[in-house]
Protein backbone atom coordinates (compact mmCIF):
# COMPACT_ATOMS: atom_id res chain seq x y z
CA UNK A 1 0.00 0.00 0.00
CA UNK A 2 1.51 3.34 -0.82
CA UNK A 3 -0.09 6.01 0.95
CA UNK A 4 0.40 9.06 -1.49
CA UNK A 5 -1.44 11.56 0.62
CA UNK A 6 -1.25 13.57 3.82
CA UNK A 7 -3.98 15.90 5.40
CA UNK A 8 -3.74 18.09 8.42
CA UNK A 9 -6.90 17.96 10.16
CA UNK A 10 -8.28 21.56 10.66
CA UNK A 11 -11.33 22.88 12.59
CA UNK A 12 -13.16 23.40 9.38
CA UNK A 13 -12.95 19.57 8.19
CA UNK A 14 -14.66 19.01 11.85
CA UNK A 15 -18.64 18.16 12.24
CA UNK A 16 -19.97 18.60 15.18
CA UNK A 17 -19.20 16.11 17.23
CA UNK A 18 -15.60 17.96 16.81
CA UNK A 19 -14.32 14.61 14.88
CA UNK A 20 -13.27 14.44 11.02
CA UNK A 21 -16.81 14.64 9.23
CA UNK A 22 -17.18 11.82 6.99
CA UNK A 23 -17.92 13.80 3.87
CA UNK A 24 -14.95 15.66 3.83
CA UNK A 25 -12.91 12.45 4.24
CA UNK A 26 -14.79 11.12 1.31
CA UNK A 27 -14.10 14.02 -0.71
CA UNK A 28 -10.20 14.12 -0.32
CA UNK A 29 -10.53 9.85 -1.09
CA UNK A 30 -12.56 9.86 -3.96
CA UNK A 31 -9.87 13.09 -5.66
CA UNK A 32 -6.80 10.90 -4.62
CA UNK A 33 -8.18 7.46 -6.21
CA UNK A 34 -9.22 9.36 -9.69
CA UNK A 35 -5.91 11.44 -9.02
CA UNK A 36 -4.42 7.33 -8.84
CA UNK A 37 -6.08 6.40 -11.88
CA UNK A 38 -5.86 9.00 -14.22
CA UNK A 39 -2.02 8.17 -13.75
CA UNK A 40 -2.56 4.63 -13.93
CA UNK A 41 -4.78 4.76 -17.04
CA UNK A 42 -2.95 7.66 -18.32
CA UNK A 43 -6.27 9.21 -19.95
CA UNK A 44 -7.09 12.87 -18.38
CA UNK A 45 -10.83 11.88 -18.09
CA UNK A 46 -11.63 9.23 -15.19
CA UNK A 47 -15.27 8.74 -13.53
CA UNK A 48 -15.84 7.26 -10.20
CA UNK A 49 -18.56 4.08 -11.27
CA UNK A 50 -18.59 2.19 -7.90
CA UNK A 51 -17.51 2.60 -4.32
CA UNK A 52 -18.16 -0.39 -2.19
CA UNK A 53 -19.26 -0.32 1.37
CA UNK A 54 -17.30 2.03 3.38
CA UNK A 55 -16.28 1.34 7.08
CA UNK A 56 -15.41 3.86 9.30
CA UNK A 57 -13.23 1.83 12.35
CA UNK A 58 -12.45 5.09 13.82
CA UNK A 59 -12.24 8.80 13.71
CA UNK A 60 -9.70 12.00 13.62
CA UNK A 61 -9.94 14.97 15.55
CA UNK A 62 -8.15 18.26 15.26
CA UNK A 63 -4.78 18.92 14.55
CA UNK A 64 -4.13 14.74 13.81
CA UNK A 65 -2.40 14.41 9.96
CA UNK A 66 -4.05 11.75 8.12
CA UNK A 67 -2.84 9.64 5.20
CA UNK A 68 -4.76 8.45 2.01
CA UNK A 69 -3.49 5.08 0.87
CA UNK A 70 -4.51 3.51 -2.80
CA UNK A 71 -3.91 0.56 -4.15
CA UNK A 72 -5.12 -0.66 -7.50
CA UNK A 73 -6.62 -4.33 -7.30
CA UNK A 74 -7.83 -5.42 -10.82
CA UNK A 75 -8.27 -3.94 -14.13
CA UNK A 76 -10.60 -4.19 -16.25
CA UNK A 77 -11.22 -3.58 -19.98
CA UNK A 78 -12.20 0.28 -19.28
CA UNK A 79 -12.03 0.69 -15.53
CA UNK A 80 -9.62 -0.05 -12.66
CA UNK A 81 -10.70 -1.29 -9.17
CA UNK A 82 -8.76 0.44 -6.32
CA UNK A 83 -8.67 -0.19 -2.41
CA UNK A 84 -8.41 2.48 0.07
CA UNK A 85 -7.24 2.58 3.57
CA UNK A 86 -7.09 6.04 5.70
CA UNK A 87 -4.93 6.07 8.72
CA UNK A 88 -3.27 8.34 11.40
CA UNK A 89 0.12 8.88 10.31
CA UNK A 90 1.67 9.26 13.88
CA UNK A 91 -0.25 6.14 15.80
CA UNK A 92 -0.54 4.00 12.39
CA UNK A 93 -4.86 3.18 13.31
CA UNK A 94 -7.07 2.40 10.65
CA UNK A 95 -9.30 5.26 9.92
CA UNK A 96 -11.20 4.00 6.94
CA UNK A 97 -11.12 1.67 4.81
CA UNK A 98 -13.19 0.81 1.46
CA UNK A 99 -12.58 -2.38 -0.23
CA UNK A 100 -13.49 -1.55 -3.81
CA UNK A 101 -13.77 2.15 -5.41
CA UNK A 102 -13.84 1.63 -8.90
CA UNK A 103 -13.14 4.35 -11.92
CA UNK A 104 -14.18 4.46 -15.56
CA UNK A 105 -11.55 5.87 -18.68
CA UNK A 106 -14.28 7.66 -20.85
CA UNK A 107 -13.65 9.65 -24.50
CA UNK A 108 -15.10 13.29 -25.12
CA UNK A 109 -18.70 12.24 -25.34
CA UNK A 110 -18.03 10.45 -21.83
CA UNK A 111 -18.33 6.76 -23.52
CA UNK A 112 -16.15 4.26 -21.67
CA UNK A 113 -12.69 3.80 -23.54
CA UNK A 114 -10.63 0.68 -23.36
CA UNK A 115 -7.31 1.55 -21.92
CA UNK A 116 -5.10 -1.53 -22.61
CA UNK A 117 -3.60 -1.98 -18.57
CA UNK A 118 -3.26 -4.98 -17.03
CA UNK A 119 -1.25 -4.01 -14.18
CA UNK A 120 0.29 -0.92 -11.68
CA UNK A 121 2.98 0.84 -13.81
CA UNK A 122 5.03 3.75 -12.18
CA UNK A 123 6.18 6.92 -13.56
CA UNK A 124 9.80 6.54 -13.64
CA UNK A 125 9.68 2.95 -15.61
CA UNK A 126 7.27 4.39 -18.19
CA UNK A 127 9.86 7.16 -18.56
CA UNK A 128 12.87 5.08 -19.14
CA UNK A 129 10.71 2.68 -21.66
CA UNK A 130 10.03 6.48 -23.90
CA UNK A 131 13.92 7.45 -23.72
Amino acid sequence: MNYHTRKWIKPEDLNPNHTLFGGRLLQWIDEEAALYAIVQLETPRCVTKFISEINFVSSAKQGDIIEIGIEAVDFGNTSITLYCEVRNMMTRQTIITIEKIVFVGVDEAGKPTRHGKTQIEFIENRLKDRS
